[in-house]
């Protein structure tokens, strides 16, 4: 059955899928599981399948939010092909994607938050990918496929990070790049016991379920500027 009521929405906006009590259950443990001390940021990361297998592997180590800066040949990001601001489509639907108008300030807003900043970037002072500390706030800098991260937002980094490679190629697919070090983090966290407990606030995570049960109705109340309702134990709208 879809949740009840509907506080005087139009037909065209209840929902036309069924909320299934295993459903919602889902949606709450992946929830339980996200991760907001965690994300990446994209600099002009422009091709669409690299762009899509980046979010893919955020939705699956928990990363809740990311973070792009759009190509700066005019082109929109596009995930899975879906325009950047399209709310339909794959993984992108669990992982929200901030904008952001140039990588290095970019790196300084999410410093300013009390990220560290992880660039991957070649350098004098580079380390060891696995000798970066992911269970702190942090955030994994990955630049444009044809030219890496820009010089600037590599130095305004908290350090340059590299993966070892030992074949002829000098570099990974930015989307393979960023699967090794973010599962990285996961293996660091997992030990530390970072997904035992939920990491967003009760009213977070109640906010962030309705969302995810029901995208259309959440983004109706946004425009009236109307509290979301409260959802009952099995995912149903208030009679």
């Amino acid at each position: 059955m879809i949740g009840r009521g509907g506080r005087g929405w139009p037909p065209a906006l209840l929902p036309c899928a069924v909320m299934t009590p295993e459903r919602y259950a889902k949606i709450l443990r992946v929830l339980h599981r996200r991760q907001p001390t965690l994300t990446v940021l994209m600099d002009q990361v422009n091709k669409p399948h690299n762009l899509s297998a980046i979010i893919r592997t955020c939705d699956a180590v928990g990363v809740l939010e990311a973070h792009a800066v759009p190509p700066d040949d005019g082109r929109p990001l596009e995930f899975e092909g879906h325009a950047f601001e399209a709310t339909s489509g794959s993984a992108h639907k669990w992982v929200r994607v901030q904008r952001h108008a140039d990588a290095v300030g970019a790196v300084r807003g999410l410093q300013a938050r009390g990220f560290q900043v992880l660039a991957t970037h070649l350098s004098q002072r580079s380390v060891d990918y696995r000798d970066a500390d992911y269970t702190r706030p942090t955030c994994v800098l990955l630049g444009a496929e044809k030219w890496g991260v820009n010089d600037a937002a590599a130095e305004a980094a908290d350090a340059n990070i590299v993966i070892p490679m030992y074949g002829m190629v000098q570099s990974l697919n930015v989307s393979v790049a960023a699967a090794t070090i973010l599962f990285e983090a996961q293996r660091q966290r997992l030990a530390a016991g970072m997904y035992a407990a939920p990491q967003l606030s009760p009213d977070e995570l109640r906010n962030r379920a309705f969302e995810w049960a029901y995208p259309d109705l959440s983004a109706a109340c946004r425009e009236r500027n109307e509290p979301y309702p409260l959802l009952d134990d099995t995912g149903q709208l208030p009679a």
